[in-house]
């Protein structure tokens, strides 16, 4: 099922993600459906976030930006509760404008 995507300023995407397990109700689901919405918008990402979630998840398949089969199944994965680590968040904080 397509989800309706929130626009740009609405204040869920700025508001703190709460983490979730598996046991959260119609996970697969939902998961599918954002695999649906992202693929009908021509996306490679998408955040719960962005579809009205306030959940640490999102989903990403870099695929369509690939010209190498070998990587081909690294590229597309669903990630529930993200952590950042502590080299990553030097380099993000070096790009501010990321």
């Amino acid at each position: 099922m397509i989800l309706p995507i929130v626009a740009y300023g609405h204040p869920i995407l700025r508001s703190k993600c709460i983490d979730i397990d598996s046991s959260y109700k119609d996970l697969d689901k939902l998961i599918n459906d954002m695999w649906d919405t992202m693929y009908s918008s021509d996306g490679v990402g998408l955040a719960a976030p962005q579809i009205g979630k306030s959940l640490r998840l999102f989903i990403v398949d870099a695929n369509p930006l690939s010209d190498n089969e070998e990587f081909d199944e690294k590229l597309k994965m669903a990630m529930i509760n993200p952590k950042r680590s502590e080299e990553h968040t030097s380099e993000l904080q070096s790009r501010p404008h990321i």
